[in-house]
C-alpha cells in the first residue's frame, strides 16, 4: 500500500489539540484553557448581515482574491487602525489567518530553504514550512527577558539560506508585543538577505498597553513584508473562516494563483459576515477588548501572588505562558493537571524546545472558569 510522502509524515500533530481531543474525550466537567478561541458569540449584527447575504442569493463563488467591498474594507481598517498602507487589490482573502499563512509560507520558501522562528511560537509555522519543503529553525528568546524579540539572535541565524522570519505580534503564546526597534533590524537584515518577513497579525486588535502598529508600518521596507490578518480573534468569528494576506502586488498575484488552486475563495457568506465585521458597529469588538483586558488583569494579579506559578505579563492576545513549578515534562503536567484538578492547558514544549516546562494558559474564557483554572493549578503546587 502507497504511504504518505515524507513532507507530510514530517508534520507532527499539535500538542493544543492533543489536549483539546484528551478533554472532549473526559466525561466531565473541565477548565478549558487549552484552546485560543473566544468566549464570546459572533455579534448580532455579523450574523444578520450573513442572514440576509444568503437569502440574497450570495451564495456562489467569489472571484479568487475576494470580493472588492471586502478588500477595501480590509484596506480602510488596517490602515485606520494600524497604520498599515495597502490598496484593496493587494490583498487576497483567505479561508482563516491560516491559510494565509499557508500562502505565504508556500510563496516564499521552497526546497532547502530556512524559514526562521523566534520561539516560543505557534506550531503551525513547523507544519507549514514542512509541507513547503523548506526548513524550520528554531531561535529561542531569552526567558529572563519574558521572550522578547531579540533581533540580534535573529539577525545572527540569517544565511543565504534564508527565505522568511515570521514575526507573531502580540505573540503565541507568550503574548509579548515586539519592541517596534527590534522588529525594525529584523525587517532591514532580512531585506539585504532577500527575504520577507511574515508578519502574523490576527492578534493585533487585541494589544493593551499602547496603540497597535502594524509591522509593515513600522519599517523602510516594506516590500519585504506580507501581512496577515483574520476576522477570528477580534471580532469572533474562529468558524467563520476569513482571513487576508497582504503585501507586494507581484506577490499577491502570485499568491491568489496558488489560492485558485487550493480553496478557490473563502465562503461567499462568510465574506460578507466580514464585511460587516469590518465597516458595522464596533460597540461589541469594544465590549470584548475590554473584557480581555480585565481578566489579563486578574491572571497577571493572581500569577504574580502565587508561589510557585511565574508568567510574563502578556501586552496582548489572551495567553500567558506559565513556568509552573511541578515534575515531569510540559506534556506530563498538563495531562496530570487534567487528570487530577479537572484543569486544561496546552504544553509549552508544543511551542518549540524553547517552550519546555512551560504552559499556555488562554484566558478567552470567563473570571468565573479563569479562578478555578488557577485555583486548581496553585493547589497542584501546593500539594506537590
Amino acid at each position: 500500500m502507497p504511504t504518505p510522502t515524507e513532507r507530510v509524515r514530517a508534520c507532527e500533530r499539535s500538542k493544543i489539540r492533543v489536549m483539546f481531543d484528551l478533554a472532549e474525550a473526559a466525561d466531565r466537567d473541565l477548565v478549558r484553557l487549552e484552546v485560543g478561541e473566544p468566549d464570546f458569540d459572533t455579534p448580532e449584527h455579523i450574523v444578520e448581515a450573513a442572514a440576509d447575504a444568503a437569502r440574497a442569493g450570495e451564495t456562489h463563488y467569489t472571484s479568487n482574491a475576494g470580493l472588492p467591498e471586502l478588500r477595501a474594507a480590509i484596506s480602510e481598517t488596517l490602515d485606520r487602525d494600524y497604520d498599515v498602507s495597502y490598496d484593496p487589490e493587494q490583498f487576497v482573502v483567505t479561508n482563516g489567518g491560516m491559510e494565509a499563512l499557508h500562502l505565504a509560507t508556500l510563496s516564499t520558501v521552497g526546497p532547502g530553504d530556512e524559514l526562521l522562528l523566534p520561539s516560543p511560537s505557534w506550531p503551525n509555522y513547523w507544519a507549514q514550512a514542512r509541507l513547503a519543503d523548506a526548513v524550520p529553525v528554531e531561535i529561542p528568546m531569552p526567558e529572563s527577558t519574558g521572550y522578547a524579540l531579540d533581533a540580534d539572535r535573529v539577525i545572527e541565524r540569517m544565511s543565504e539560506d534564508t527565505g522568511a522570519v515570521v514575526l507573531c505580534s502580540p505573540a503565541n503564546p507568550t503574548g509579548q508585543l515586539y519592541d517596534p526597534d527590534e522588529i525594525r533590524a529584523v525587517v532591514d537584515a532580512a531585506a539585504e538577505h532577500d527575504a520577507y518577513v511574515l508578519a502574523d497579525e490576527v492578534y493585533l486588535g487585541l494589544t493593551y498597553d499602547r496603540d497597535p502598529t502594524g509591522i509593515a508600518a513600522l519599517t523602510g521596507h516594506p516590500d519585504h513584508v506580507l501581512t496577515i490578518g483574520s476576522c477570528s480573534k477580534t471580532y469572533a468569528m474562529t468558524g467563520w473562516r476569513v482571513g487576508w494576506l497582504g503585501g507586494p502586488q507581484e506577490v499577491i498575484d502570485e499568491v491568489t494563483k496558488i489560492h485558485e488552486s487550493t480553496t478557490a475563495c473563502a465562503g461567499s457568506v462568510a465574506q460578507h459576515a466580514a464585511i460587516a465585521a469590518l465597516t458595522g458597529p464596533q460597540d461589541p469588538v469594544e465590549e470584548m477588548y475590554d473584557a480581555f483586558a480585565e481578566r489579563r488583569d486578574y491572571v497577571a494579579e493572581r500569577i504574580d501572588a502565587m508561589d510557585g506559578v511565574s508568567a510574563p505579563t502578556p501586552d496582548g492576545a489572551f495567553y500567558a505562558f506559565l513556568d509552573v513549578d511541578l515534575p515531569g515534562s510540559s506534556l506530563d503536567v498538563a495531562k496530570r493537571l487534567l487528570r487530577e484538578r479537572d484543569v486544561v492547558l496546552a504544553p509549552g514544549d508544543g511551542f518549540g524546545e524553547a517552550g519546555e516546562g512551560k504552559l499556555r494558559l488562554s484566558f478567552a474564557n470567563s473570571l468565573e472558569q479563569l479562578e478555578k483554572g488557577l485555583d486548581g493549578i496553585e493547589a497542584a503546587v501546593r500539594e506537590s
